[in-house]
């Protein structure tokens, strides 16, 4: 659902007054997070969709992953999921189902998660993700709100998922490029969520905001780092790290519908220097699946992060930017 009209509905909806309630939908955070005691909170998610690939073992894979990557994002540990299945009853065999779910279940059984359940119905559009629960320490939250100005910003996935599903979907990748992109998209952000938390999350040295970069694009998960962080946040073209082929794609015009949908709403909010590649700035506005972490870190600890990533087989560890002062626009591109 586009961002803005997202932003109208929950403007309209009561308050909730419950101190227990650390992150709730006001900062658009990937999860909220609920105390129990002074030494652990809930963290807790729901996120799904139809197939972005073929293969029904690897639609469930990816969506597994997506779904957890929430968790990941605000620095948690994923405990349990449930399924949520909108499934053709008699148009798809149910074979195709089952293989869903395995792929599924097997992302969580690596994310260390508990599949306890779930719902399904029948419906004439498949889709497929899980609600996620999580457990966090209340003082070691990597929330939206966190940014500070000098920070350094990391991305741990490529991007350019976009328009590669388009290029796929109209003849115009390979199955190989394809599946190297089902592959990014079924990683775990559970080994970056780690180095987070080794470098020292909400330490006034450490890891001081994050959030996965997915359905927005980086730019629109971004946005809300910076709104809820109230900084500008400032990002190096060049040092954007792309997948195989998409920017290629991306001259061609292939991206998904969200591409349009997310530079329309934050056109207003970005910065552009002159002479930037539209192309890539386009990727930029695009929507990914299962993308990498946006991190902001001190920039003392940049190098450790770094190291702690690579450490763990990350195989992307990109520097594409810094936080600012807050100024007149809460986005630069140059």
């Amino acid at each position: 659902m586009p961002l803005g009209d997202l932003a109208q509905v929950l403007r309209g909806l009561p308050g909730v007054q419950d101190d227990r309630l650390l992150v709730g939908h006001g900062t658009f955070d990937d999860a909220g997070i609920f105390r129990l005691d002074a030494e652990r909170a809930l963290v807790q998610t729901v996120d799904f969709f139809p197939p972005v690939v073929d293969d029904p073992f690897r639609f469930g894979q990816v969506a597994a992953a997506n779904a957890l990557s929430d968790v990941y994002a605000m620095g948690g540990t994923p405990l349990t999921a449930l399924g949520i299945v909108a499934f053709p009853l008699g148009e798809l065999p149910l074979e195709t189902l089952r293989e869903i779910l395995r792929g599924g279940a097997e992302k969580c059984v690596e994310a260390g998660a508990s599949v306890v359940g779930g719902h399904s119905i029948n419906e004439k559009e498949l889709k497929f993700g899980l609600s996620v629960t999580g457990i966090i320490h209340p003082r070691r939250i990597a929330s939206n709100a966190g940014a500070q100005p000098g920070d350094i910003l990391f991305l741990t996935k490529p991007l350019g998922i976009g328009p590669v599903t388009a290029a796929f979907k109209q003849g115009h990748a390979d199955e190989a490029l394809m599946n190297r992109a089902a592959d990014q998209m079924a990683t775990l952000n559970k080994a970056a969520a780690e180095a987070m938390s080794a470098v020292g999350i909400n330490e006034p040295d450490g890891i001081h905001a994050a959030t996965d970069v997915t359905g927005y694009g980086l730019l629109g998960h971004a946005r809300n780092i910076a709104l809820a962080s109230n900084v500008t946040l400032s990002f190096d073209l060049a040092k954007v790290p792309v997948f195989e082929n998409a920017l290629e794609f991306a001259r061609r015009k292939l991206f998904t519908r969200a591409m349009k949908q997310n530079r329309a709403l934050l056109g207003e909010h970005v910065e552009m220097a002159p002479g930037l590649d539209e192309d890539k700035q386009n990727l930029v506005f695009d929507s990914e699946t299962s993308g990498g972490l946006l991190i902001a870190v001190a920039p003392q600890s940049a190098g450790t992060l770094a190291s702690e990533l690579r450490q763990r087989g990350v195989a992307c560890v990109a520097e594409i930017g810094q936080v600012l002062p807050l100024e007149k626009r809460i986005l630069r591109l140059r």
